[in-house]
Protein backbone atom coordinates (compact mmCIF):
# COMPACT_ATOMS: atom_id res chain seq x y z
CA UNK A 1 0.00 0.00 0.00
CA UNK A 2 1.06 3.57 -0.68
CA UNK A 3 1.66 5.74 1.73
CA UNK A 4 0.81 9.07 2.45
CA UNK A 5 3.82 11.12 2.59
CA UNK A 6 7.37 10.92 0.87
CA UNK A 7 10.58 12.14 1.67
CA UNK A 8 11.57 14.42 -0.78
CA UNK A 9 14.04 17.50 -1.76
CA UNK A 10 11.51 20.82 -2.30
CA UNK A 11 13.60 23.59 -4.11
CA UNK A 12 12.27 27.32 -3.64
CA UNK A 13 15.96 29.54 -4.30
CA UNK A 14 19.25 29.30 -4.86
CA UNK A 15 20.39 26.31 -2.79
CA UNK A 16 23.70 25.25 -1.92
CA UNK A 17 24.53 21.82 -1.46
CA UNK A 18 24.98 21.58 2.04
CA UNK A 19 21.51 23.33 2.40
CA UNK A 20 19.82 20.82 0.65
CA UNK A 21 17.80 18.78 3.13
CA UNK A 22 14.60 15.77 2.94
CA UNK A 23 11.37 17.06 3.86
CA UNK A 24 7.97 15.24 3.70
CA UNK A 25 5.23 16.14 1.78
CA UNK A 26 2.48 14.32 0.43
CA UNK A 27 2.46 11.78 -2.49
CA UNK A 28 1.20 13.13 -5.53
CA UNK A 29 -2.48 12.14 -6.29
CA UNK A 30 -2.41 10.49 -9.69
CA UNK A 31 -4.87 12.12 -12.71
CA UNK A 32 -5.41 10.67 -16.48
CA UNK A 33 -2.44 10.36 -18.32
CA UNK A 34 0.10 10.10 -15.54
CA UNK A 35 2.13 7.59 -13.68
CA UNK A 36 2.95 7.13 -9.93
CA UNK A 37 6.27 5.40 -10.05
CA UNK A 38 7.86 4.40 -7.01
CA UNK A 39 11.75 5.92 -7.01
CA UNK A 40 14.23 3.29 -6.86
CA UNK A 41 17.31 5.20 -7.48
CA UNK A 42 18.13 8.35 -9.94
CA UNK A 43 21.39 9.90 -11.26
CA UNK A 44 22.67 13.44 -11.06
CA UNK A 45 23.28 15.65 -13.58
CA UNK A 46 24.68 18.79 -14.41
CA UNK A 47 21.62 20.84 -15.54
CA UNK A 48 20.02 19.86 -11.89
CA UNK A 49 22.93 22.11 -10.82
CA UNK A 50 22.56 24.44 -12.82
CA UNK A 51 18.55 24.39 -11.69
CA UNK A 52 19.74 23.93 -7.78
CA UNK A 53 22.21 27.37 -8.10
CA UNK A 54 20.58 29.54 -10.48
CA UNK A 55 17.79 28.49 -12.81
CA UNK A 56 15.72 28.61 -9.76
CA UNK A 57 15.19 32.04 -10.06
CA UNK A 58 13.60 31.72 -13.87
CA UNK A 59 9.87 32.41 -13.38
CA UNK A 60 8.89 29.28 -15.80
CA UNK A 61 9.99 26.85 -12.99
CA UNK A 62 6.96 26.02 -10.96
CA UNK A 63 8.41 25.86 -7.99
CA UNK A 64 8.82 24.70 -5.14
CA UNK A 65 9.93 22.23 -7.31
CA UNK A 66 11.20 18.93 -6.53
CA UNK A 67 14.46 18.40 -9.22
CA UNK A 68 15.60 15.38 -10.85
CA UNK A 69 15.38 14.66 -14.73
CA UNK A 70 16.00 11.24 -14.51
CA UNK A 71 14.86 8.08 -12.61
CA UNK A 72 14.44 4.28 -12.21
CA UNK A 73 11.78 2.61 -10.81
CA UNK A 74 8.88 0.46 -10.57
CA UNK A 75 4.84 1.43 -11.23
CA UNK A 76 3.15 2.21 -8.45
CA UNK A 77 -0.39 3.35 -9.83
CA UNK A 78 -0.44 3.52 -13.71
CA UNK A 79 -3.61 4.91 -13.72
CA UNK A 80 -5.38 4.79 -16.96
CA UNK A 81 -2.05 4.16 -18.78
CA UNK A 82 -0.53 1.05 -20.99
CA UNK A 83 1.64 -0.15 -17.66
CA UNK A 84 0.97 -2.55 -15.20
CA UNK A 85 1.71 -2.19 -11.40
CA UNK A 86 4.99 -3.22 -10.34
CA UNK A 87 6.37 -2.82 -13.81
CA UNK A 88 10.32 -2.16 -14.19
CA UNK A 89 10.24 1.35 -15.31
CA UNK A 90 13.19 4.15 -15.99
CA UNK A 91 11.78 7.88 -16.81
CA UNK A 92 13.72 11.05 -17.85
CA UNK A 93 13.59 14.38 -19.37
CA UNK A 94 10.23 16.02 -21.16
CA UNK A 95 9.64 18.59 -18.36
CA UNK A 96 11.23 16.69 -15.55
CA UNK A 97 12.02 18.54 -12.36
CA UNK A 98 10.93 21.66 -14.25
CA UNK A 99 7.52 21.87 -15.69
CA UNK A 100 6.63 19.73 -13.13
CA UNK A 101 7.93 17.44 -10.43
CA UNK A 102 10.97 15.49 -10.28
CA UNK A 103 12.95 12.50 -8.98
CA UNK A 104 14.63 13.46 -5.96
CA UNK A 105 11.93 11.62 -4.05
CA UNK A 106 10.71 8.89 -2.96
CA UNK A 107 7.45 8.60 -5.67
CA UNK A 108 6.85 10.66 -8.71
CA UNK A 109 3.92 11.55 -10.48
CA UNK A 110 5.19 11.81 -14.64
CA UNK A 111 3.61 11.84 -17.88
CA UNK A 112 3.21 8.56 -19.24
CA UNK A 113 4.59 9.86 -22.44
CA UNK A 114 7.90 10.09 -20.35
CA UNK A 115 8.28 6.84 -18.66
CA UNK A 116 9.51 3.90 -20.45
CA UNK A 117 8.87 0.17 -19.54
CA UNK A 118 12.53 -1.63 -19.50
CA UNK A 119 13.67 -5.78 -19.14
CA UNK A 120 17.24 -5.97 -18.01
CA UNK A 121 19.16 -7.75 -15.37
CA UNK A 122 21.18 -4.79 -14.47
CA UNK A 123 20.42 -3.64 -10.56
CA UNK A 124 18.67 -0.55 -10.01
CA UNK A 125 21.69 1.49 -9.22
CA UNK A 126 23.22 0.66 -12.63
CA UNK A 127 19.86 1.56 -14.28
CA UNK A 128 19.66 4.65 -12.88
CA UNK A 129 23.37 5.75 -14.25
CA UNK A 130 21.40 5.22 -18.06
CA UNK A 131 18.57 7.21 -18.89
CA UNK A 132 19.81 10.48 -19.78
CA UNK A 133 23.62 9.86 -20.47
CA UNK A 134 23.16 6.97 -21.92
CA UNK A 135 19.97 8.39 -24.48
CA UNK A 136 22.33 11.44 -24.67
CA UNK A 137 25.64 9.66 -25.68
CA UNK A 138 23.30 7.43 -28.06
CA UNK A 139 21.77 10.47 -29.89
CA UNK A 140 24.92 12.62 -30.14
CA UNK A 141 27.05 9.46 -31.99
CA UNK A 142 24.76 7.73 -33.76
CA UNK A 143 21.96 10.22 -34.50
CA UNK A 144 24.00 13.25 -35.00
CA UNK A 145 27.57 12.39 -35.89
CA UNK A 146 26.88 9.08 -37.51
CA UNK A 147 29.60 7.30 -36.69
CA UNK A 148 31.10 4.62 -38.35
CA UNK A 149 33.74 2.42 -38.21
CA UNK A 150 36.11 4.25 -40.37
CA UNK A 151 35.74 7.30 -38.26
CA UNK A 152 38.25 8.98 -36.10
CA UNK A 153 36.04 9.95 -33.20
CA UNK A 154 37.49 13.13 -30.49
CA UNK A 155 35.25 13.49 -27.40
CA UNK A 156 36.06 16.90 -25.88
CA UNK A 157 35.71 16.75 -22.19
CA UNK A 158 35.86 12.75 -21.48
CA UNK A 159 36.08 12.61 -18.16
CA UNK A 160 32.42 13.15 -17.34
CA UNK A 161 29.37 10.55 -16.80
CA UNK A 162 28.69 11.34 -20.75
CA UNK A 163 31.91 10.98 -21.69
CA UNK A 164 32.79 7.89 -20.30
CA UNK A 165 29.60 6.27 -21.37
CA UNK A 166 30.39 7.94 -25.34
CA UNK A 167 33.72 6.11 -25.22
CA UNK A 168 31.93 2.67 -24.15
CA UNK A 169 29.88 3.23 -26.96
CA UNK A 170 32.16 4.10 -29.67
CA UNK A 171 34.40 1.73 -29.10
CA UNK A 172 31.19 -0.98 -29.63
CA UNK A 173 31.42 0.87 -32.88
CA UNK A 174 34.81 -0.14 -33.50
CA UNK A 175 36.10 3.27 -34.83
CA UNK A 176 39.63 5.01 -33.02
CA UNK A 177 38.08 7.07 -30.06
CA UNK A 178 40.96 10.18 -29.05
CA UNK A 179 39.38 11.51 -25.53
CA UNK A 180 40.63 14.45 -23.54
CA UNK A 181 40.56 15.92 -19.83
CA UNK A 182 41.52 18.87 -18.72
CA UNK A 183 43.21 17.48 -16.04
CA UNK A 184 46.01 15.75 -16.10
CA UNK A 185 45.61 13.49 -13.04
CA UNK A 186 42.24 12.12 -14.84
CA UNK A 187 44.14 10.91 -18.04
CA UNK A 188 44.47 7.28 -17.04
CA UNK A 189 40.68 7.44 -16.27
CA UNK A 190 40.41 7.84 -20.29
CA UNK A 191 42.08 4.06 -20.64
CA UNK A 192 39.48 2.68 -22.41
CA UNK A 193 39.87 5.48 -25.26
CA UNK A 194 42.66 4.70 -28.00
CA UNK A 195 44.35 8.36 -26.99
CA UNK A 196 44.03 10.00 -24.26
CA UNK A 197 44.99 13.71 -24.51
CA UNK A 198 46.09 16.95 -22.15
CA UNK A 199 43.45 19.50 -23.36
CA UNK A 200 44.93 23.24 -22.09
CA UNK A 201 42.57 24.50 -24.49
CA UNK A 202 44.00 24.61 -27.97
CA UNK A 203 43.91 21.31 -29.90
CA UNK A 204 44.15 22.97 -32.98
CA UNK A 205 47.40 21.79 -35.13
CA UNK A 206 47.98 18.61 -32.47
CA UNK A 207 45.44 15.92 -34.13
CA UNK A 208 45.42 15.19 -37.50
CA UNK A 209 42.67 12.70 -38.95
CA UNK A 210 40.06 13.34 -36.83
CA UNK A 211 36.72 12.84 -38.79
CA UNK A 212 33.81 13.23 -36.01
CA UNK A 213 33.70 15.22 -32.53
CA UNK A 214 31.49 15.51 -29.92
CA UNK A 215 31.94 18.12 -28.02
CA UNK A 216 30.76 17.89 -24.31
CA UNK A 217 32.98 21.17 -23.44
CA UNK A 218 31.09 23.64 -25.30
CA UNK A 219 31.13 26.63 -26.61
CA UNK A 220 34.51 27.71 -24.12
CA UNK A 221 36.14 24.95 -26.81
CA UNK A 222 34.08 24.80 -29.75
CA UNK A 223 35.68 26.76 -31.93
CA UNK A 224 38.86 25.39 -31.57
CA UNK A 225 37.23 21.76 -32.09
CA UNK A 226 35.97 22.57 -35.23
CA UNK A 227 38.93 23.89 -36.70
CA UNK A 228 40.49 20.44 -35.85
CA UNK A 229 38.55 18.59 -38.44
CA UNK A 230 38.93 17.08 -41.83
CA UNK A 231 37.01 18.28 -44.38
CA UNK A 232 33.87 16.73 -44.21
CA UNK A 233 33.78 16.27 -40.57
CA UNK A 234 31.25 16.50 -38.51
CA UNK A 235 31.24 18.36 -35.18
CA UNK A 236 28.09 17.43 -32.63
CA UNK A 237 27.75 20.46 -29.64
CA UNK A 238 25.95 18.51 -26.40
CA UNK A 239 27.87 19.52 -23.49
CA UNK A 240 28.13 22.74 -21.11
CA UNK A 241 31.37 21.51 -19.07
CA UNK A 242 32.86 24.96 -19.59
CA UNK A 243 30.51 27.27 -17.90
CA UNK A 244 30.20 29.09 -21.34
CA UNK A 245 26.33 28.52 -22.44
CA UNK A 246 26.47 30.80 -25.65
CA UNK A 247 29.15 32.03 -28.69
CA UNK A 248 28.59 35.83 -28.80
CA UNK A 249 29.72 37.27 -31.86
CA UNK A 250 30.02 33.57 -33.49
CA UNK A 251 30.24 34.27 -37.21
CA UNK A 252 29.64 30.32 -38.93
CA UNK A 253 30.41 31.76 -42.39
CA UNK A 254 34.03 32.33 -40.91
CA UNK A 255 34.54 30.28 -38.29
CA UNK A 256 33.29 26.89 -39.65
CA UNK A 257 35.97 25.46 -42.23
CA UNK A 258 34.69 25.25 -45.33
CA UNK A 259 33.09 21.46 -45.62
CA UNK A 260 32.95 20.52 -42.22
CA UNK A 261 29.48 20.48 -40.51
CA UNK A 262 28.21 21.33 -37.18
CA UNK A 263 25.36 20.43 -35.12
CA UNK A 264 23.85 20.22 -31.64
CA UNK A 265 21.96 17.30 -29.91
CA UNK A 266 19.25 18.13 -27.45
CA UNK A 267 17.86 14.76 -25.31
CA UNK A 268 14.60 15.89 -23.99
CA UNK A 269 12.40 13.92 -26.68
CA UNK A 270 13.37 9.90 -25.78
CA UNK A 271 11.23 7.12 -27.60
CA UNK A 272 10.20 3.68 -26.45
CA UNK A 273 12.39 2.35 -29.06
CA UNK A 274 15.69 4.27 -28.32
CA UNK A 275 15.39 3.40 -24.99
CA UNK A 276 14.95 -0.15 -25.48
CA UNK A 277 17.58 -0.25 -28.47
CA UNK A 278 20.13 1.07 -25.62
CA UNK A 279 19.24 -1.43 -23.02
CA UNK A 280 19.40 -3.77 -25.83
CA UNK A 281 23.14 -2.64 -26.63
CA UNK A 282 24.41 -2.77 -23.06
CA UNK A 283 23.33 -6.74 -22.53
CA UNK A 284 24.34 -7.94 -25.70
CA UNK A 285 28.20 -6.81 -25.17
CA UNK A 286 28.16 -6.47 -21.29
CA UNK A 287 28.69 -3.47 -20.77
CA UNK A 288 29.04 -1.99 -16.95
CA UNK A 289 27.27 1.95 -17.03
CA UNK A 290 29.86 4.08 -15.66
CA UNK A 291 28.54 4.41 -11.83
CA UNK A 292 31.16 6.68 -10.13
CA UNK A 293 29.44 6.47 -6.54
CA UNK A 294 26.24 5.46 -5.22
CA UNK A 295 24.74 7.85 -1.80
CA UNK A 296 22.01 6.77 0.42
CA UNK A 297 18.99 9.18 -0.31
CA UNK A 298 19.26 10.46 2.96
CA UNK A 299 23.30 11.77 2.04
CA UNK A 300 21.98 13.51 -0.92
CA UNK A 301 23.23 16.85 0.24
CA UNK A 302 26.89 15.16 0.09
CA UNK A 303 26.32 13.56 -3.00
CA UNK A 304 25.40 17.15 -4.61
CA UNK A 305 28.99 18.43 -3.20
CA UNK A 306 30.67 15.99 -4.32
CA UNK A 307 29.24 16.94 -8.05
CA UNK A 308 29.44 20.32 -7.79
CA UNK A 309 33.20 20.06 -6.49
CA UNK A 310 33.59 17.31 -9.04
CA UNK A 311 35.10 14.65 -6.64
CA UNK A 312 33.41 11.56 -8.64
CA UNK A 313 34.58 10.31 -11.81
CA UNK A 314 31.62 8.79 -13.52
CA UNK A 315 27.75 9.04 -12.81
CA UNK A 316 26.63 9.73 -8.96
CA UNK A 317 23.49 7.54 -8.26
CA UNK A 318 21.46 8.21 -5.46
CA UNK A 319 19.76 4.76 -3.99
CA UNK A 320 15.89 5.42 -2.81
CA UNK A 321 15.66 3.39 0.52
CA UNK A 322 12.01 3.50 1.13
CA UNK A 323 11.16 4.08 5.27
CA UNK A 324 7.48 3.64 5.04
CA UNK A 325 7.57 0.40 3.09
Amino acid sequence: MTPATMRAVLLSEPTPAEQVRLTEVPIPQIRPGWVLVKVKAFGLNHSEQILRLSEIRAAYINKPIIPGIECAGEIADPSDSRFQQGEQVVAFMGGMGRSFHGSYAEYALLPASRVFSIRTDLSWTEMAAVPETYFTAWGSLFECLDLKKEDTLLIRGGTCALGYAAIQLAKVVGCHVIATTHRESKLARLENADEAILDAGTLVGTLHGVTKALELVGPKTLRDTLQCMEKGGIVCNTGILGGIYALNGFDPIKEIPNGVYLTGFFSNFPTQQTVESIFSLIACHHLEPAVGAIYAFSDIGRALSDMDNHKVDGKIVVRVDHENN
